[in-house]
């Protein structure tokens, strides 16, 4: 391997890192934004609101990363009742971040 092809290696290990990084904040400022009103923090659903709208605690029922989008775009339907409203004003790719942040949530 020659010095030039490892530095470019480097850089692009570098570059995709740094992006993943930008990601996870972002989604991590998103979630707080448009989500932890219901979902708390943890993403545990324990605030006032989840309670009062039984939120689902997303550390132990462990949605995917699709279904979490699929909420986020679509809302939320259980029984034949809209439990969650779809989030406005998000991208796909800002859905994409929040859900990549959820799936981090422990």
């Amino acid at each position: 391997m020659t010095m030039k092809y490892k530095m470019c290696l480097l850089v692009a290990t570098a570059f995709a890192a740094a992006t993943l990084n930008a990601g996870a904040a972002d989604g991590a400022a998103l979630y707080t934004k448009k989500c932890v009103a219901c979902h708390g923090k943890d993403g545990k659903g324990t605030t006032s609101m989840g309670k009062k709208l039984k939120v689902k605690d997303m550390t132990v029922t462990k949605p995917s990363e699709a279904a979490i989008i699929k909420a986020i775009k679509e809302g939320v339907t259980e029984g034949g009742k809209l439990t969650m409203k779809p989030v406005k004003g998000l991208s796909d790719d800002d859905a994409k971040a929040i859900a990549a942040y959820v799936k981090g949530l422990k």
